[in-house]
């Protein structure tokens, strides 16, 4: 069964995880693998460090315990062959000595140093030392805390025991873990920035090429990468650098090809303008259907005409030939000289009133030609009626001033998904299509695109604001605020 075939619920249950690990950036996944094993070997080193740590301090804690507790039981037995024959005074010595954890078994009876009793003693360690005669260890807790609890064999039937606390090993072994803690959190801290200049240096090839790429999609092809001495990011930037050239090349190619069609074309065309204008001087002797079409010639010349100065300005544009003369403009007077030498001078415009202080830096022919364009296409495409709207937005996050221009029409509106189509060249998307026939030459919009970018501003086409059927073509473009005398 395929992704497909599963009802939504479990499908969007099988997408998720995968969505959770494609939103990971590669920088994120570097530093968290680092991260993810500076921890297993901070874990495993901290484990074999503490085991065998542990294990050496309990061993040499175990090795003195019955080294001392064996000289201790010699100096018992060598006590109990005088003419006194008890333990005591040897009990005694050794206490002197500091020696408060011993007991002795002999003649029937116990004798200590006072900080042990017999009941604590395990009784499988006192039938092993005492019946068997045979020396003996045990680990036990005495007082709720481990002792290390030795026994070692006297002559005639006695017994030596000997009482070591672990306190101290669980002080050594605490240190362990603590230093152990702080080597493990430095060695996750180093890792981690080890792994931050790692994940740097791994995706700044990458932010290169994607910053490089950028460039290219805004215009300047020229645009390439550096050098890079390892071998495989060196064949990334040589590949990158080539289809880079390639591309270049392509678009230089292209951009002849419209200019030299376009230069070619304007003999013919002029001399179609010439005939048509004879011919139109002699309309009166014409019958009803040689005027008929006499009309449609010169619409025709005309479309033919503004294909032929699209494709010349769109060639300037691929060539990176086009110069700007920036003003300062003021926009309410700007937007409406505009508008008067449209065509469609009875344009709606409507504009807030912080409008009036507010001041573009643009070239003035060029960005004519914006509102014109988007006028003649609201005209062909909206139903012959079009307004514009004069806005300052209030988007938070924006440290300079903007202007948005606004062209409403009444046409059939874009679908979401098709709305970047209609700033391509020669569109023929399902509402790009029908957005560039009629009598467009399918480049207005484009452009649009293209004058607007150039004065490092947006555009983009929405849905109207109050509801009605229609596009919203919208313009971003920076602004400054000055008084208003």
């Amino acid at each position: 069964m395929s992704l497909a075939d599963l009802p939504s619920d479990e499908q969007s249950t099988v997408e998720q995880p995968q969505q959770r690990r494609n939103r990971w950036s590669l920088r994120r996944r570097i530093l968290v693998t680092f991260a993810t094993g500076a921890i297993f070997m901070a874990v495993l080193l901290a484990v074999t460090t503490y085991g065998l740590a542990s294990s050496n301090v309990v061993q040499q804690r175990d090795q003195t315990s019955v080294e001392t507790t064996k000289r201790n039981a010699q100096i018992t037995q060598t006590a109990l062959r005088g003419p006194a024959a008890t333990a005591q005074p040897a009990l005694d010595a050794l206490a002197a000595f500091g020696v408060n954890n011993a007991l002795v078994w002999y003649a029937n009876g116990w004798q200590t140093t006072g900080n042990y009793e017999p009941i604590a003693l395990p009784q499988t360690l006192v039938d092993r030392v005492i019946e068997d005669a045979v020396p003996a260890r045990m680990v036990a807790d005495v007082n709720d805390d481990p002792h290390i609890v030795v026994g070692w064999p006297l002559a005639n039937n006695g017994a030596f025991f000997e009482f070591f606390s672990l306190a101290e090993v669980d002080s050594a072994l605490s240190s362990v873990r603590l230093s152990l803690y702080i080597a493990g959190g430095l060695t996750l801290g180093l890792s981690v920035i080890a792994g931050a200049f790692a994940a740097r240096r791994a995706v700044r090839p990458v932010a290169d090429a994607a910053r490089a790429a950028k460039s290219i999609a805004g215009g300047r092809l020229e645009t390439r990468l550096n050098p890079e001495k390892d071998p495989d990011l060196g064949v990334l930037a040589e590949s990158f650098n080539d289809m880079a050239e390639a591309l270049e090349q392509r678009v230089e190619r292209d951009a002849r090809f419209a200019s030299d069609v376009s230069h070619e074309l304007r003999s013919p065309l002029m001399t179609l303008e010439a005939s048509i204008e004879v011919m139109e001087s002699r309309r009166s002797e014409m019958p009803e259907r040689a005027r008929a079409a006499v009309d449609l010639l010169r619409s025709d010349i005309t479309r033919f005409r503004t294909l032929v100065e699209d494709l010349l300005e769109i060639s300037r544009f691929d060539a990176g030939a086009i110069p700007l003369n920036l003003d300062d403009l003021r926009a309410l007077q700007f937007v409406e000289q505009a508008i008067g030498v449209s065509s469609a001078p009875d344009t709606l415009l409507v504009s807030e009133a912080r409008v009036a202080g507010l001041i573009i830096q643009g070239d003035r022919r060029r960005l004519a030609r914006v509102i014109a364009n988007l006028i003649d296409n609201a005209r062909i495409h909206g139903d012959g009626e079009a307004k514009i709207s004069l806005e300052v937005p209030t988007h938070a996050g924006h440290a300079e001033q903007l202007l948005h221009i606004a062209v409403e029409d009444h046409g059939p509106g874009v679908p979401e998904h098709e709305r970047a189509l209609v700033f391509e060249r020669f569109a023929r998307g399902a509402a790009a299509g029908r957005r560039s026939s009629g009598d467009g030459s399918g480049l207005g919009l484009a452009l649009v695109a293209e004058h607007i970018r150039l004065h490092k501003g947006r555009v983009w086409v929405e849905d109207r604001h109050d509801g009605r059927p229609g596009a919203r073509f919208v313009i971003e473009l920076p602004a400054e605020e000055v008084d208003v005398e």
